[in-house]
C-alpha cells in the first residue's frame, strides 16, 4: 500500500512541524479621558450667616473659601427668602422684581395673595432669573430647586393643565419637595452631568434649606442649626468629590438669602394693642408687618402708627426710609412697621412661650447679613471680598457665563472685578 505524501513527510521529520513564536498581541487603545468645560453651579444655603462657616463645623466650606473667594453679602429689604433669593436670581431689587414679600398682594389681582406656593408667572415675570437668560444665550441650564425655578416665566394667561401660555423654564428643572433630602439634590445635579455633551448643563443651581428649617426653630445658636449647617457642608464635599470623579471642573458660588436673629415671646410686639381691631388687615407679621387700612378707617390707622412705639417703627409707604430701597412697588403694602432687631410683631400676644429664630428686619442689621463663598478655576484665591450687595450676583454669573451686561439691572459686576482671575 502507498503511503500518501503528506504523511511520509511526517514520518520524516517525527511527526512535527517547527514550532511558530508567539505574536504579541496589540493593547487596545487607552480611552481619551473628555476635556470638559467648566460648569457653573449656583448653590443656596437658606439662613447662612458668615458666622456660621468654621474649619471644624464646615471644613469643605471653609476650605473652598481658604482657596477662593469669600465675603459678607448684604441682603436686600425685606430680609425674607423669597425676595432675596429672586434677586439674587434677577439681579433687582424686591421692589423692582416684584416679589416684595413671602406674602403679598397686588390691585391688579384684588382678592388674591402670594405666597410661597404661588407659580403664576403674573407675579414673577417683571424681572427674568439667571436661568431664563441663559437660555436664550444658548446656555443650556438645570435648576434643582430654587425659589421661583417652578415658575414658567414670561408665561400669561390661565393655565391649560398647569402649563401657561407662553412661559419658559430651564431645560431641566425640579419641583420642589422639602422631603428631598441633601444628598438626593447633590444626586440630581451629577446625573445631569453625566450626559453627553450636548444635553449637559453648563449653569444649574442646588438649593438647601435645612439651616434655615432649624435656624427658625432652634435660633441661629442653636447646636440643631449648627449640625444643619455641617449636614450641609458634608453635601458639598461628596458634590466635590463626583465632580472629580467626572473629571468635571466647576465653579462653585455659595450665597445665602439672609441671615438670622435670635427671637423670644419675651419679645413680642402684640398688633391688637397698637391700632383698633377694625381699622387693619394684616398681610405679613413677624419682624415686620405689612399692613392694609379698612375701607374708611386709614386716618384712624394713620393716626394710631404715627404714635411712638417700642421696639417698632411704622411708615406710610410713601415715606419708608430711602435707606431700605422699598415702598414704590404697588404690591408693598400702604403701611410698613419695622420691629427691632429680635423682636416679633404678631397678631395677639402669644399664647405660651417659644424662642427660636426670625429674618425679615432691616437688611443693614448685623444679624441678617448672608454668607458668599465661591471658588473653582474662575476664582481668585484666598480673596475676600468688601461687604457688597446681593444684586451683584446675577451681574457676576452673566460675566462668567459669557452673556451680555444688562444696563436696566440693579446690581454692577464689581465683585467681579476683586473675585475673577
Amino acid at each position: 500500500m502507498r503511503i500518501p505524501i503528506l504523511f511520509a513527510a511526517l514520518a520524516l521529520t517525527g511527526g512535527c512541524t517547527t514550532p511558530r513564536a508567539p505574536v504579541a498581541a496589540v493593547p487596545a487603545p487607552a480611552p481619551v479621558a473628555e476635556a470638559r468645560t467648566p460648569v457653573t453651579i449656583l448653590i443656596g444655603i437658606d439662613g447662612a450667616r458668615p458666622d456660621y462657616l468654621s474649619p471644624t463645623a464646615t471644613p469643605n466650606l471653609s476650605r473652598l473659601a481658604a482657596d477662593g473667594v469669600s465675603g459678607t453679602m448684604q441682603p436686600s429689604f425685606p430680609t425674607k427668602t423669597f425676595p432675596n433669593f429672586w434677586t439674587i436670581a434677577t439681579g433687582v431689587r424686591p421692589d423692582k422684581s416684584g416679589i416684595v414679600g413671602n406674602r403679598m398682594e397686588d390691585p391688579a389681582r384684588p382678592g388674591e395673595t402670594f405666597t410661597m406656593e404661588s407659580t403664576d408667572p403674573f407675579w414673577w415675570n417683571a424681572a427674568r432669573p439667571i436661568w431664563i437668560a441663559a437660555e436664550q444665550a444658548g446656555i443650556r441650564s438645570a435648576t434643582m430647586f430654587w425659589p421661583g425655578s417652578e415658575v414658567a416665566w414670561g408665561g400669561s394667561g390661565k393655565p391649560d393643565h398647569g402649563v401657561y401660555a407662553g412661559g419658559a423654564h430651564a431645560s431641566d428643572w425640579q419641583a420642589f419637595n422639602q422631603a428631598i433630602d441633601a444628598d438626593h439634590r447633590v444626586d440630581a445635579v451629577i446625573d445631569w452631568l453625566r450626559r453627553p455633551a450636548a444635553t449637559r448643563p453648563r449653569f444649574v443651581t442646588l438649593y438647601f434649606d435645612d439651616v434655615d428649617t432649624a435656624g427658625h426653630e432652634h435660633g441661629p445658636l442653636g447646636a440643631e442649626t449648627r449640625a444643619a449647617m455641617t449636614h450641609v457642608d458634608t453635601a458639598i464635599g461628596r458634590l466635590q468629590r463626583e465632580l472629580a470623579t467626572l473629571g468635571q471642573p466647576a465653579n462653585l458660588i455659595f450665597v445665602a438669602d439672609h441671615g438670622m436673629a435670635a427671637t423670644s415671646s419675651e419679645r413680642v410686639i402684640a398688633f391688637d394693642g397698637v391700632a383698633p381691631a377694625d381699622s387693619y388687615r394684616l398681610i405679613e407679621t413677624g419682624p415686620y408687618a405689612a399692613i392694609e387700612p379698612m375701607p374708611g378707617r386709614e386716618g384712624a390707622l394713620a393716626a394710631a402708627l404715627a404714635r411712638p412705639h417700642p421696639h417698632m417703627q411704622c411708615w406710610p409707604k410713601a415715606a419708608i426710609p430711602a435707606r431700605l430701597r422699598y415702598g414704590t412697588n404697588p404690591r408693598a403694602a400702604s403701611f410698613l412697621c419695622l420691629a427691632e432687631i429680635g423682636w416679633s410683631i404678631m397678631p395677639k400676644p402669644p399664647t405660651r412661650p417659644f424662642t427660636g429664630g426670625a429674618h425679615g428686619y432691616d437688611d443693614a442689621a448685623p444679624d441678617m447679613q448672608a454668607m458668599f463663598v465661591a471658588s473653582g478655576p474662575a476664582f481668585r484665591s484666598g480673596v475676600k471680598l468688601p461687604p457688597f450687595r446681593n444684586t451683584a450676583i446675577h451681574p457676576l454669573l452673566r460675566r462668567m457665563l459669557g452673556i451680555a451686561p444688562d444696563p436696566t439691572l440693579d446690581g454692577d459686576a464689581g465683585i467681579g472685578d476683586a473675585a475673577l482671575r
